[in-house]
């Protein structure tokens, strides 16, 4: 079973759905219990950093995130999901993340392109990406954002993409995985890469 993390974040039945197409079993729960013992993990998100950092200390949901990923429980972040598990944002510097890996989240330099950055862009692969097993380089994905993030870490780095300035797209570390792209709204080419979190991890 893979748990939907739920605080109250826009594209958590868009990402229920593309589960469901895959046949795989999701719940949408913030219930540390079923958080605590699902197989696989999911921190969706749109919006506001500074929102969901305060939703996600309201439900509670703050410890039991930590909880889960110290246990070793595949753990999926994306988009907004993905700046969560950093240290802090642009968008809120005052407001900490849930400060899970290292680096911060900047906002996109003007720089003549259209902010936020809403469309199709292809992604730059390292290699051995595990959530893109199976897949050409230069895949192209759905994003929608104004800020970006910049790993400390480069070797977390498994894909990348350019929009005015070299963007960590997507990272994995031990059991943490995290798009900043929405994997759920990017046909097939998503749908793998949410196939692979549910079965090749």
């Amino acid at each position: 079973m893979i748990a939907i993390i739920d605080y109250d974040a826009g594209n958590l039945r868009s990402v229920e759905k593309a589960l469901s197409s895959l046949g795989e079993p999701s719940i949408i729960t913030r219930d540390k219990k079923a958080l605590l013992s699902a197989d696989r993990v999911i921190l969706p998100g749109v919006g506001a950093f500074g929102d969901a950092m305060r939703k996600l200390h309201h439900y509670e949901l703050v410890d039991t995130i930590h909880e889960i990923v110290a246990k070793g429980t595949p753990f999926l972040g994306i988009c907004l999901g993905l700046q969560l598990l950093f240290e802090r944002s642009d968008e809120e510097p005052e407001m900490d993340g849930l400060g899970i890996l290292k680096g911060e989240i900047l906002k996109i330099p003007d720089r003549g392109l259209k902010i936020p950055h809403i469309g199709w862009n292809s992604l730059k692969l390292s290699g051995d990406g595990a959530l893109f097993q199976g897949m050409e380089n230069e895949p192209y994905v759905y994003f929608v954002h104004s800020y970006y993030l910049k790993a400390l870490d480069a070797s977390i780095v498994k894909a990348t993409t350019e929009y005015g300035v070299t963007i960590h797209a997507s990272i994995e570390k031990d059991n943490i995985y995290a798009c900043q792209f929405h994997p759920e709204k990017s046909g097939d080419v998503g749908l793998k890469i949410l196939r692979n979190f549910a079965t090749a991890l």
